[in-house]
């Protein structure tokens, strides 16, 4: 019964170290959404 608890935390630790790595690793493609902005004719040199 005392060996539950550091086999727990053994697993734990795994688990936590695995998804770091993952996220670490993960590459996240950016957002590709299309951006319109409207530029006033006055900002314009003439």
């Amino acid at each position: 019964m005392r060996r539950l608890p550091v086999i727990l935390a053994i697993v734990l630790a795994l688990v936590i170290a695995g998804a770091a790595v993952f996220l670490m690793t993960w590459d996240i493609p950016p957002p590709t959404a299309p951006v319109e902005k409207v530029i006033p004719n006055e900002r314009f040199p003439r």
